[in-house]
């Protein structure tokens, strides 16, 4: 995980945690396929048809004629839905997006993993400011905590 992204989830932590956001449903278990299919609608950034999922995927593990039933596995997950149809020669195909961001997914993942999430959280930060030396980003990162513990006192 690059630090950019272990930003954006302390970000989300910070400040949507208090609206429900994070971690409001469990996230069931994934195969390695069906996350293939994830990684691949959180790269492209747009709702893509099954071809199209199966047109981006170089290194995928699953066999291309798999795309529909991995398809319909995260539908029922409640990982991806559809986001409309696209006309295809002769046809129309739906389209499929996320439910939730990559760093949404991580942070559920992090804290249906552990039991004491504020412990392993604070390590994980930890870790990966121990060798951070953009005093900005630093900086920038103090302030959001320093928001966040003033929202808690006013809201408590």
């Amino acid at each position: 995980m690059n630090f950019f992204v272990f930003y954006y989830m302390i970000y989300l932590i910070l400040n949507n945690e208090e609206k429900g956001y994070i971690m409001k449903r469990k996230i069931p278990k994934i195969t390695n396929s069906e996350k293939q299919i994830l990684e691949v609608l959180w790269d492209e950034e747009k709702p893509l048809t099954s071809s199209e999922i199966v047109g981006v995927s170089d290194d995928r593990t699953w066999k291309a004629s798999s795309v529909h039933l991995l398809l319909n596995s995260l539908l029922n997950k409640d990982l991806v839905e559809v986001a409309g149809f696209k006309k295809t020669t002769k046809n129309y195909a739906r389209t499929f997006q996320p439910t939730m961001t990559r760093e949404e997914y991580s942070i559920n993942q992090l804290r249906q993993e552990q039991r004491n999430t504020s412990r392993t959280l604070s390590r994980l930060f930890n870790a990966l400011l121990k060798d951070e030396e953009d005093d900005d980003l630093l900086k920038e990162l103090a302030d959001m905590v320093d928001s966040r513990r003033s929202q808690i006192r006013k809201d408590g």
